[in-house]
């Protein structure tokens, strides 16, 4: 079955059963592997993508249900080819170390600033709260969008 999906700005047209999961779709049809496969079950945080301007978990999140809607994706973030903020912010801040987990944690944040530019640490830790980074650079991720968000201001 075809259907029609805007990501990134770009319309694009799938072959897909209605239930295929969203992130399948981005990482296999059209070769947009930032959104990462973590568990399965939207419990980490390494799938989310932006949709209509909120974190969405794209490995429970059915084709059929982002039809007419906005979908970003960490590869959309950058503007011609320079990086957005955060992801300039978490290079600098060296916030990814194995970097499974930076995908979501910066798609979570983006909606976070998006919202919020100028978010306490209590807020960004909130927002994160069920973003999971195995490594432990919680610290670091912190520290890189408060840079973001001063760096934006």
């Amino acid at each position: 079955m075809a259907s029609s999906i805007t990501v990134n700005g770009k319309a694009h047209s799938v072959e897909a059963a209605a239930d295929t999961p969203l992130l399948y779709i981005l990482r296999n049809d059209l070769e947009l592997n930032g959104a990462k496969y973590g568990c399965g079950f939207a419990q980490c945080g390494a799938c989310t993508v932006v949709i209509d301007g909120k974190p969405v978990r794209s490995c429970v999140t059915p084709l059929s249900t982002v039809g007419g809607k906005s979908i970003t994706t960490i590869e959309g973030l950058s503007a011609g080819g320079a990086a957005h903020a955060l992801q300039k912010a978490f290079i600098a801040e060296q916030a990814a170390q194995c970097g499974y987990c930076a995908n979501g944690m910066i798609m979570t944040a983006k909606t976070l600033l998006d919202k919020n530019p100028h978010p306490t640490e209590a807020q960004i830790r909130k927002a994160l709260a069920a973003n999971y980074c195995r490594c432990g650079t919680h610290n670091r991720i912190v520290r890189a969008i408060q840079r973001a968000a001063k760096e934006t201001a």
